[in-house]
């Protein structure tokens, strides 16, 4: 198995009109070759909001749009008919399909929003679709989220003192550290720290002296 580290302070930064973003992988203004995605993964984005900030009803087409909100509400309206108020413990999909619009916005006007949006290519075409997995508050497991239209499963593990989880093997393998610190194998990641790994497993994840939350990309 073959494993790179990648840095919070090296991912990519956008700022500005009340936001920032951390990107892992090429986008926008910042343009990579060599960093355009991972098996079907295209982006994995950071987003802080300011209250009351957010995005306009912008278009997508192709991929899945995977939502899951660390600190705050958000609020997303899009084509496919899903809408509403979004806080920690549900993870969102939108398959965007042949094209679907969607707007994204801080729903509080005083608090700060803070959630990771990820992309895929998406094996789905026609009609957009919206779906919604409520994650139950559990630590020392692998826990599934919501289901997408490509080679790959996202799953969600919380660590407490002395946890360790096994996540099987796949051919690759993505784990974003979204909360306090966690163990993969030897190397300790912390908060916006992410790895990706070649010949995925099958690896542990333990507790590295603090809680900690981990996005799972099991990648066929």
């Amino acid at each position: 198995m073959s494993i790179e580290i990648r840095r919070a302070a090296d991912r990519y930064l956008t700022e500005g009109d009340g936001k920032s973003t951390r990107h892992s992988f090429s986008y926008g203004a910042h343009y990579d070759p060599d960093n355009v995605g991972f098996g079907p993964v295209r982006a994995v984005n950071t987003e802080t909001l300011d209250p009351g900030a957010g995005y306009a009803a912008h278009r997508h087409s192709d991929v899945e749009i995977v939502t899951w909100v660390l600190e705050g509400t958000l609020r997303h309206e899009d084509s496919a008919g899903g809408g509403g108020v979004v806080s920690p413990g549900t993870a969102q999909r939108l398959s965007a399909g042949d094209g679907a619009e969607h707007s994204e916005v801080n729903a509080s006007e005083t608090e700060r929003l803070v959630f990771v949006q990820m992309m895929l290519a998406s094996d789905r075409g026609g009609a957009p679709e919206y779906a919604a997995a409520e994650v139950a508050d559990r630590t020392g497991v692998l826990q599934p989220t919501v289901d997408v239209h490509a080679p790959g499963r996202l799953g969600v593990v919380r660590l407490e003192r002395e946890q360790a989880v096994l996540v099987p093997a796949t051919p690759r393998g993505l784990v974003l550290v979204t909360r306090g610190s966690v163990l993969l194998r030897d190397h300790r990641l912390d908060a916006g720290d992410e790895a990706r790994l070649t010949g995925a497993g099958p690896y542990d994840l333990s507790w590295a002296g603090t809680a900690g939350e981990v996005l799972v990309w099991q990648l066929d």
